[in-house]
């Protein structure tokens, strides 16, 4: 190795790496022991696009080329290209339990085309499979099923959800489109897209099914209204659909409070989710309930409460 090389190799401490040297260096400390199998969670997710794709690329070649004594390698991945391209076989997941839901066999030669027709096909089963909902007992009128004050709410802001209404909604999609060419066009992983369209969903703006997000009435009235117009219909759709939100504006209009507090709504979370989700829906309903103007929070009090709100 030239003398710089080795210099550059003894200078640097592992804080002052890039996340794709260091993620090299990981990769390296695994393989270096010859292990029978690799477990990787997430390995690409938070490199660059370029330095993700080189380093795909290399774990493939490294396999394909027998440079490893590896017989299997196990990945966890939101990124369904990423998946159809490494593997043989996949699982796919649902959350809220997490359970396995389908298994697919990807018989493809390697490499992989990501423009062969079969390639694409694949990926759109994995979409579909991921939006099919699963035959479940009727339930009440503005629920959806095994839902309630348990749901764990993601966090989408409004602005986002605006934005992919607007762009469902114009020439190019006309208010339905494919998810697998969506996620494309916008460059979104599924674990971006899906909230979104979840969300989308949950408050009756869109429906899922199918790999397709079809926009429903309500989103056409979303869009074509002005500002006003769109807080108030963003409004009755949160206080129809989210039930944490129907609990808070229903707590804050008959409680015979001036406001109420946050953290009780949080240890009501915190009995039905973890800590985590419970922090992550909470800030989720805060934001939504502001912008539609149902109800107010203040943080400094830490408090719910509905003044300047209609």
């Amino acid at each position: 190795m030239p003398e710089n090389h080795a210099c550059l190799s003894v200078s640097r401490y592992p804080k002052e790496l890039s996340g794709g040297m260091r993620q090299r260096v990981g990769l390296a400390r695994a393989l270096v022991v010859d292990p029978d199998i690799l477990l990787m969670d997430e390995p690409f997710s938070a490199l660059e696009v370029l330095t993700a794709e080189t380093l795909r690329t290399d774990l493939l070649d490294l396999w394909f080329e027998g440079c490893t004594p590896l017989k299997s390698i196990l990945i966890v991945t939101h990124n369904i290209e990423e998946a159809v391209r490494k593997c043989d076989r996949i699982l796919v997941f649902s959350s809220n339990p997490g359970r396995a839901v389908a298994g697919i066999t990807v018989d493809l030669p390697q490499p992989r085309d990501r423009l062969d027709p079969a390639f694409r096909a694949v990926i759109e089963d994995i979409y579909r499979r991921m939006t099919t909902r699963t035959p479940k007992a009727p339930v009440q009128e503005g629920l959806f099923a095994g839902m309630g004050m348990a749901m764990v709410l993601p966090r989408v802001s409004t602005a986002i959800l605006a934005g992919l209404t607007e762009a469902l909604a114009g020439s190019a999609y006309a208010g339905k489109a494919d998810l697998p060419a969506l996620a494309a066009e916008l460059q979104y992983e599924a674990d971006e897209l899906f909230p979104i369209a979840e969300v989308l969903q949950l408050l009756r703006f869109a429906e899922l099914e199918g790999g397709d997000l079809l926009l429903l009435p309500a989103a056409q009235a979303f869009v074509e209204a002005d500002v006003d117009g769109r807080k108030h219909l963003f409004r009755q759709q949160l206080l129809t659909h989210v039930p944490l939100a129907t609990y808070i504006r229903h707590a804050l209009e008959t409680g015979g409070e001036a406001a109420l507090s946050a953290q009780r709504v949080r240890d009501q979370l915190e009995t039905l989710m973890s800590e985590t989700f419970a922090q992550q829906t909470l800030r989720s309903v805060v934001q939504w309930g502001r912008y539609a103007e149902a109800f107010d929070y203040d943080e400094k009090v830490d408090r719910f409460s509905l003044e300047d709100v209609v």
